[in-house]
C-alpha cells in the first residue's frame, strides 16, 4: 500500500477564531496534504473592524444553555476546553478562576458542565455578595483575541497557507478559485445570511456591548446569571503578552440588533455594574481602554456544521445572479462545488472552535477519501 498522502485542493472562507482554527487542523493533518488559501473580507490585523465578530468576544470558557441540551455541542466544548487548557503554558492562554453568582439556590450536581470545567465547587454563604443567594466557583480559560488570531494566522502562513482579502458576494466568485475537485469551507459567519448561493436566513446578529479595562487587581472571572433580557454581567480577565493585566466587562445580549453604534450609557451601566462585583475598577490604577460593540453571528436552531454539494453555476429564483467575470461555457454547467458549512456559532465561537473544527475537517476528510476510492 503507498504512504503518499492524499493531495486536496481547500479553500476556507473566513477568519474568525472558527475558518482560523479549521485552517489550522487541516494545516496539520498527517493523512492529506491540502493546499490551503484562506479568503476574507476582514484579515486578522483589521482588529477594529466591526464587520467581524471574533475581536470582539468575551473569549472564555463558559456556561451557555445549548451545550447542556444538545449531545454534538457539548462534545465541541469538551474538545475545545481541554485544547485550551493544555495550551494555558504557551501564555496565549489564562488560566482564569471563576465565580458565578445566582439568585437562585445552586445544586452541583444540575450543571450540565459540572465534569468539563476544573476544581468546581459551591461557595459558601459569606463568599456570595448581596443580592446573590448562592454561587458557584471554578476554573476555567480565556484568551486575548487581539493575540490569538494574529498567532493562528502566523502559524498558518508558517506551514504555508496563503491569505488572500477578497469581499465575496457570490459563491460564484469562488468557482474557479475552488476549482473542480476543491472543496470550500464557509466560515463566513454573518456573511452567510447575505452570499448569493447560501443566504442563509436563520442567521441573525446578538449585540455585544462591553469595555475593555486595564485593570492589576482583577484576579478572577465573576459573572452573573442574568435575570434581565437582553443584559448580562461579567468580567473576563484575559491574557495579554503585548499588554498585561486586562479585562472585559460586560455586557448586552440584544438579540436582532445590528446597531454597532457606541450607546454611552449601556457603558455606564455596564462599568457600574461591574464596579460593585469589583470595586478595585474604580481605583486610581485601574482605567478604561476601549469601549466595543460586536455583532454575534447567532443562528436560529443552532451552528450550521454539514455538508452541501451546490451546482455551479448558480441557479436562482430570482434570477439576478452578478457576473463573475468568467465566460459561460457547456463545462459550466456540469460542475458543481462541494462545500462545508461551519458557522452561526453566537456568543461561543471560541469556545466551540477546537471541536467544530475538528468535526469539519472530518467532513473534508470523508470526502477526500471517497474521491480517491472511485
Amino acid at each position: 500500500m503507498s504512504s503518499t498522502k492524499a493531495e486536496q485542493s481547500l479553500v476556507v472562507l473566513g477568519t474568525g477564531v472558527i475558518g482560523l482554527t479549521i485552517a489550522y487542523l487541516a494545516a496539520l493533518a498527517d493523512d492529506v496534504s491540502f493546499n490551503i488559501r484562506v479568503i476574507a473580507r476582514e484579515l486578522p490585523e483589521d482588529m477594529d473592524s466591526q464587520a467581524w465578530a471574533s475581536p470582539y468576544a468575551g473569549a472564555n470558557w463558559s456556561p451557555m444553555e445549548l451545550g447542556g441540551r444538545d449531545e454534538r455541542v457539548r462534545k465541541w466544548e469538551e474538545k475545545t476546553f481541554n485544547k485550551l487548557w493544555d495550551m494555558i503554558p504557551t501564555g496565549l492562554v489564562k488560566l482564569l478562576p471563576t465565580k458565578l453568582y445566582t439568585t437562585r439556590g445552586r445544586d452541583i450536581s444540575d450543571l450540565w458542565w459540572k465534569d468539563l470545567v476544573r476544581n468546581i465547587r459551591i461557595l459558601s454563604p459569606s463568599d456570595v455578595p448581596e443580592p446573590f443567594k448562592a454561587g458557584v466557583a471554578f476554573d476555567t480559560v480565556s484568551v486575548n483575541p487581539a493575540e490569538y488570531l494574529p498567532w493562528l494566522q502566523s502559524e498558518l502562513v508558517s506551514y504555508g497557507v496563503t491569505f488572500e482579502r477578497r469581499n465575496v458576494r457570490s459563491l460564484d466568485e469562488l468557482r474557479s478559485l475552488v476549482g473542480p475537485d476543491g472543496i470550500l469551507v464557509n466560515a463566513s459567519a454573518l456573511g452567510s445570511r447575505s452570499i448569493i448561493g447560501v443566504e442563509d436566513t436563520k442567521l441573525y446578529p446578538i449585540r455585544g456591548q462591553t469595555i475593555l479595562v486595564h485593570a492589576p487587581g482583577l484576579q478572577e472571572c465573576l459573572l452573573v446569571e442574568s435575570q434581565v433580557a437582553e443584559e448580562a454581567t461579567y468580567i473576563i480577565p484575559r491574557p495579554g503578552k503585548g499588554q498585561s493585566d486586562t479585562a472585559i466587562l460586560g455586557g448586552t445580549f440584544q438579540s436582532r440588533n445590528w446597531d454597532t453604534s457606541l450607546d454611552m450609557q449601556i457603558a455606564r451601566g455596564i462599568f457600574d455594574r461591574c464596579a460593585a462585583l469589583a470595586p478595585c475598577l474604580k481605583s486610581a490604577e485601574s482605567r478604561i481602554l476601549k469601549h466595543n460593540v460586536g455583532l454575534r453571528p447567532t443562528r436560529e436552531g443552532g451552528p450550521r456544521v454539514e455538508l452541501e454539494r451546490i451546482a455551479m453555476p448558480l441557479q436562482s429564483t430570482h434570477d439576478l445572479i452578478p457576473w463573475n467575470g468568467s465566460p459561460a461555457s457547456d463545462h459550466d454547467c456540469e460542475q458543481s462545488m462541494l462545500v462545508v458549512h461551519a458557522y452561526g456559532f453566537g456568543p461561543a465561537g471560541f469556545q466551540r472552535s477546537w471541536g467544530a473544527a475538528e468535526e469539519v475537517l472530518e467532513l473534508v476528510k470523508t470526502q477526500v477519501a471517497l474521491k480517491h476510492d472511485t
